[in-house]
């Protein structure tokens, strides 16, 4: 029983993210580039310590 429902819970972020993106295109993209900033400041940091 509690691995349908993880994979039932799995299938509705699934389908929520793709109904999101699929309805609202430019807050998916602002969403993904903040991730994008995010990953990138991280970058930056570890890049900083090397050094």
């Amino acid at each position: 029983m509690g691995k349908f429902i993880k994979t039932l819970a799995l299938a509705l972020v699934v389908g929520f993210a793709i109904f999101y993106l699929y309805t609202r295109p430019e807050a998916a993209a602002g969403v993904v580039k903040a991730a994008f900033g995010i990953v990138d400041s991280v970058g930056r940091f570890f890049g900083s310590l090397a050094q």
